[in-house]
């Protein structure tokens, strides 16, 4: 049997299906307007990114691709990060449903096309900057824990000389694009609860790693922001 072969199963393929076919096209779901080329984009830029960062990951780190299908099945993942993960996936669901509801009946104005030429940069850069930290960090892990199992190490390298964590940074940025891209100023209610959680897994994540994993004190005295260059 392949590593691919030991990878898939009947709960992997539930959750690709999840969220990365259901959740993009939710918004054109629950609106059925079929000629929304902003979601449509959306749609295609959010599944290509996914698949793109994962085939790079799987030609560097196929071991990643491992962990990261096990998600929420290590033991030694942090209880207070269960809880976000759940509130997190929760928060990306809602603005997909908000914007969809929100086109469905018309309750926000568009937004300008420079504003949404601008949206779609920031939401590129931030897919990037993500699939970077995820490319360049061999224990970029779905959840918050200590992989002894498989020799967690500290990364520095790439995005990491710059940010402590730029796989959050990259989100944060995606996240403040979306509802601005799908002409959505309801969505951005859940965008900014989301973007909290962000910041809160950041601290919680980041003060748990100067206490557990061995050299990471040593780095962050080196790289002194956690998101953003300059103010945190």
């Amino acid at each position: 049997m392949s590593s691919l072969q030991k990878i898939i199963s009947p709960r992997i393929i539930l959750l690709l299906l999840f969220f990365i076919v259901l959740i993009p096209f939710l918004p054109l779901l629950i609106s059925r307007h079929w000629n929304w080329w902003e979601a449509w984009l959306y749609a295609m830029i959010y599944i290509m990114s996914f698949v793109i960062s994962r085939v790079l990951v799987a030609r560097r780190y196929p071991d990643l691709i491992a962990e990261r299908a096990h998600y929420m099945q290590q033991e030694n993942i942090k209880s207070w990060d269960k809880l976000l993960v759940l509130f997190l996936g929760l928060g990306g669901v809602l603005v997909m449903l908000v914007s969809g509801l929100d086109a469905l009946f018309g309750w926000s104005s568009a937004f300008s096309l420079p504003l949404k030429i601008l949206s779609i940069l920031i939401l590129l850069a931030g897919y990037a900057l993500s699939s970077y930290a995820m490319i360049e960090n061999r224990f970029f892990a779905g959840t918050v824990r200590i992989q002894t199992d498989r020799g967690q190490k500290v990364v520095s390298s790439g995005p990491y000389r710059r940010v402590r964590h730029p796989g959050y940074a990259g989100a944060l940025l995606a996240n403040l694009a979306t509802p601005l891209f799908l002409d959505s100023s309801w969505a951005l209610l859940p965008t900014v609860f989301t973007m909290i959680l962000f910041v809160i897994r950041t601290a919680l994540e980041d003060a748990f790693l100067q206490n557990e994993l061995e050299g990471y004190r040593d780095y962050a005295r080196r790289v002194r922001y956690r998101l953003l260059p300059g103010v945190w």
